[in-house]
């Protein structure tokens, strides 16, 4: 298992998805233009690319709140905690998969302020599966399958900021916008339930339990629901390898005594069933947010999100975890960038923020299920269930982009314009605090020059469970057996706190020889995250 884990988290994005990113951006930037655009010479070459970071270290706004002894290099805040639900409904007909889910996020930062996020999600796809006898288990009924899913979809949500207790004291806020965050979000369950105890009936009932939600409201609401519109796509690729046992009867009922090959009624080994559990399974996920953010510092601002993410389990009866995670995030004035779009014009970001992050963890839990045959058809039921204990390490650079040339430098490296286009792998924050070499391009620059650079260790705890149900058919040619499901559901429930440990870091400016040290965070130390 832990060699499992080492080489989830050890996996680089491939060479073909470092491609892809460029055109991916390049679609999500310019919608209209479609992928021969983003294929073309326009996107793909272009322009010299060749902007320099250049600069003395500003490394951004000398205003922003909170920076000690006036470092501009300090990020303003962290994230300290989260608390996130993720509910997942899969259904299955031939080898057609559509799945629903909603993640809701609760998250507390270290200035005192709260965010609630809650986004849904559909996806649709094909999947399939094989399985094989294991020879040496032949005699036993031992038996391997592997299976593998290709999954596209959207999503949408919002995201509220409670930033209304306000006073000098960061810590007393966060507790008091918690307070306020729980209480709006047990509104919005309330809410979103009451159609149900109605039975969709916009009548009396209805009134009263939607009046009896709104009481649950705190005193001070965000200023607006949601601050943050949210619009997603998510492309995944998945499969599992799982082990198991088929179980066969003798076939012979005594009682038809002309029957059977062998005169005695008996029609050979019959299929009874199996039990099977699952050893490994992995997936490669690739999501694309757009978030219109309302209210707040950035009000007016429309911010792309590109993730990558590698993840991986291992284990029967205990369970290993591990996952690598590469994002890039550009933001640009809405307004600017609608009118832009419409004139077919360039576009001038104004922010860049590149994360990295891996997970590794382990922790007791089974996934297991059993079968049925009946003939050709087969039922099958599954379930599994555990609890995982992990260490997430988080690093993130980010650049405000305050000149034509820094914009011009960020809009080429995404297009893939120029000689240094975004490449496999990103350029992570601890390479961008280490001197800089001779043949450095002008990214690499610009994050080591003014990017604010921190590093943050989370630990996780996860509960989950899921139960499945099946309804198959199939045929076997020897080992080999193939087969599809008629009918499947599958339901997921995930659990997830994470909170920070250790001691939080950031890069100051570069120093003589070049490198930036790192130095405690204090504008992450100052406050501690609330736990229940």
């Amino acid at each position: 298992m832990s060699l499992v884990v080492a080489a989830i988290v050890g996996l680089s994005v491939p060479a073909d998805t470092a491609t892809g990113l460029k055109t991916q951006v390049c679609r999500i930037i310019h919608p209209l233009s479609g992928p021969e655009a983003c294929a073309s010479g326009d996107y793909a070459d272009g322009g010299n690319g060749d902007g320099e970071g250049g600069g003395g270290g500003n490394g951004g706004n000398p205003g922003d709140p909170f920076v000690p002894n006036g470092d501009p290099f300090e990020p303003a805040k962290c994230l300290l905690s989260q608390d996130q639900t993720k509910d997942t409904v899969v259904i299955q007909v031939a080898f057609i998969k559509i799945s629903s889910s909603e993640t809701v996020k609760l998250q507390q930062w270290s200035d005192g302020t709260v965010t609630l996020e809650r986004v849904h999600d559909n996806a649709g796809g094909v999947t399939a599966s094989i399985s094989a006898g294991i020879p040496g288990l032949k005699d036993w009924g031992g038996s391997a399958s592997l299976s593998g899913s290709y999954m596209t979809g959207s999503g949408n949500g919002g995201q509220w900021l409670f930033n209304g207790n306000k006073s000098d004291n960061p810590q007393a806020d966060l507790e008091a916008n918690l307070a306020d965050a729980q209480k709006f979000a047990a509104y919005l369950r309330q809410n979103e339930g009451c159609r149900y105890q109605s039975g969709y009936n916009p009548g009396a009932n209805m009134g009263a339990c939607q009046q009896d939600a709104a009481s649950k409201k705190p005193d001070l609401e965000p200023e607006l629901a949601p601050d943050v519109d949210i619009t997603k796509t998510t492309t995944e690729a998945s499969g599992g390898v799982s082990f198991g046992k088929t179980f066969k009867g003798n076939g012979k009922s005594g009682k038809d005594t002309k029957g059977g090959k062998d005169g005695n009624g008996a029609d050979g080994p019959k299929d009874l069933g199996s039990i099977s559990f699952e050893g490994l399974s992995g997936a490669m996920t690739e999501d694309v947010v757009v978030l219109r953010t309302k209210t707040g510092p950035d009000a007016g601002k429309i911010t792309f999100v590109y993730t990558f993410t590698v993840s991986g389990t291992a284990g029967g009866v205990a369970q290993a975890k591990g996952s690598r995670m590469q994002q890039v995030a550009v933001t640009y004035d809405a307004a600017a960038y609608d009118q832009e779009e419409e004139d077919g014009a360039a576009h001038h970001p104004q922010k860049l923020t590149i994360t990295t992050s891996q997970e590794a963890g382990d922790g007791p839990g089974i996934q297991t299920g059993a079968g049925a045959n009946a003939g050709p058809v087969t039922i099958d039921v599954g379930g599994g269930g555990g609890t995982i204990e992990s260490q997430i390490h988080t690093e993130s650079a980010e650049v405000t982009l305050d000149n034509d040339t820094d914009s011009t430098a960020v809009e080429d490296w995404l297009r893939g314009r120029g000689d240094a286009p975004a490449s496999n792998p990103l350029p992570t924050p601890s390479d961008a605090a280490e001197a800089l070499s001779d043949d450095a391009g002008p990214i690499e620059r610009l994050l080591h020059d003014k990017g604010k650079l921190s590093r943050l260790d989370y630990k996780a705890n996860t509960d989950w469970w899921n139960a499945s149900l099946g309804i198959g058919f199939g045929i076997s040619a020897g080992q080999v057996s193939l087969g599809f499901k008629l009918f499947g559901i599958d339901i997921t429930h995930e659990s997830k706190t994470q909170t920070i440990t250790g001691d939080p870091t950031y890069a100051t400016g570069p120093k003589s020889g070049g490198a930036r040290p790192w130095v405690e965070w204090k504008n992450c130390t100052r406050t501690t995250p609330i736990t229940t």
